[in-house]
């Protein structure tokens, strides 16, 4: 069977690696120019699996195949280098933060860092393309796919038996453009995460890190919106990132050169309804308007003047991990919604009695952090057209997402 897969990330690599030994033929279209400059969210950056069943997506994800995928990627590393933690294993520290209101989420964490993650991505693809059944084509962006009949038609690039969409939510002009002619696929199209990103020292963290390395807790805030944590960086940085018509704001952490600082996700789930239909628009959207008011950067604020909608002027004694030519003073209550802001406030004046210093007037804001669920899809819509990782609106981390891609592997080998 010739087979095409759109997108070289966490699922297509749990798709390859289990069809790898087949005998079909597999083209891998990615639109970067080369491995070297190719940008796989969570791959790139960070490096974080974990083992969880209340995290990481929808599917449902055997724990035994999670453990499998993170020695995977662990072994990809040549060194075996890690760090890892576990997520409210201590009783102590889950009721705690339960008497408070929160919802502790269990999970084991094992953390390749992004300084290596460069090296991971190389090795699996020149084992990959070592293969003869194996053919990558860099530089060859999709813009189009249309069934025809038994196959599937990519762009100009020729006829395929099956296609695989995975492109990530980096990937949403595709997959706009696939649901603009085959609307019947799409099963829910109503969320999308819209929050902040976090900076403190890491002194008032540093006991929680130790303990868990990454700590998540989701929280109902007085609004009704339920609001969480997410990517927890230990001594990591504040990064940019391009989505090509907009900037938003993430963080990872590297294993060997480490900052003063702790960063981490506050996102308010927005869980919309008819006619809304548009989530990852929404969120792009109000990225944008950031983007307009910071003059194409994001925007940097201390947590004191978001709480009272005042623009930032000057900092204090928090220093910034994100280059300064990346960032401006502002105010981003001008941009977000404020049932949006006041979701946030009020998570993170809760989450001060847990830990005292986390509401600190000092520590930084950034905005915009937005995480994109994307359209859930239906994949049972076309047998030669299937949706894989965060792209499908189904996963959500690397670990799901390879776990989509070798699941969705394991039913074409018992196909």
């Amino acid at each position: 069977m010739k087979i095409a897969i759109i997108g070289f990330g966490a699922a297509a690599i749990g798709l390859i690696d289990r069809i790898k030994k087949t005998d079909h033929e597999i083209h891998v279209f990615e639109r970067s120019k080369d491995i070297y400059s190719s940008s796989i969210s969570g791959i790139r950056a960070d490096g974080k699996l974990f083992v969880s069943k209340d995290m990481g997506g929808d599917l449902n994800v055997d724990t035994d195949l999670q453990k499998k995928l993170v020695d995977f990627w662990i072994e990809k590393t040549g060194n075996g280098e890690y760090e890892t933690g576990s997520s409210f294993r201590n009783p102590d520290y889950y009721k705690a933060f339960y008497q408070k209101g929160f919802q502790p989420v269990l999970s084991d964490f094992f953390h390749l860092g992004t300084d290596q993650l460069k090296q991971v991505l190389f090795n699996i693809y020149e084992e990959y393309r070592s293969l003869a059944k194996v053919n990558f084509h860099f530089n060859c962006p999709v813009t189009e796919v249309k069934l025809a009949g038994e196959q599937v038609s990519l762009d100009d690039y020729g006829l395929f038996e099956m296609v695989y969409v995975a492109v990530g939510r980096s990937g949403h002009k595709l997959i706009k453009a696939i649901i603009t002619s085959y609307p019947e696929i799409i099963l829910d199209s109503t969320r999308v995460d819209i929050g902040i990103r976090f900076e403190l020292p890491n002194h008032i963290v540093e006991a929680l890190n130790k303990e868990m390395y990454e700590f998540k807790v989701k929280y109902k805030s007085k609004t009704g919106y339920m609001v969480r944590t997410f990517c927890n960086n230990p001594l990591g940085y504040v990064v940019p990132e391009n989505y090509g018509d907009f900037i938003t704001v993430n963080g990872h952490a590297r294993i060997k050169q480490k900052s003063k600082n702790t960063n981490f996700a506050i996102l308010t789930t927005v869980q919309l309804t008819e006619p809304f239909n548009d989530p990852i628009g929404y969120g792009s959207n109000i990225a944008k308007l950031s983007n307009m008011l910071g003059g194409d950067k994001v925007i940097l604020q201390t947590y004191s003047h978001f709480k009272n909608s005042k623009r930032t002027k000057n900092l204090y004694r928090v220093e910034p991990t994100l280059d300064s030519k990346h960032y401006i003073l502002g105010d981003i209550n001008l941009a977000y919604p404020r049932r949006i802001i006041e979701s946030i406030i009020d998570f993170v004046e809760n989450l001060d009695h847990v830990i005292p210093g986390v509401a600190a007037a000092d520590n930084l804001v950034y905005a915009p952090e937005i995480k994109f669920y994307s359209n859930l899809l239906n994949n049972q819509t076309f047998g030669n057209l299937k949706f894989i990782g965060d792209c499908s609106g189904s996963t959500r981390s690397i670990i799901y997402a390879t776990a989509h891609g070798y699941i969705m592997g394991e039913e074409l080998l018992d196909e």
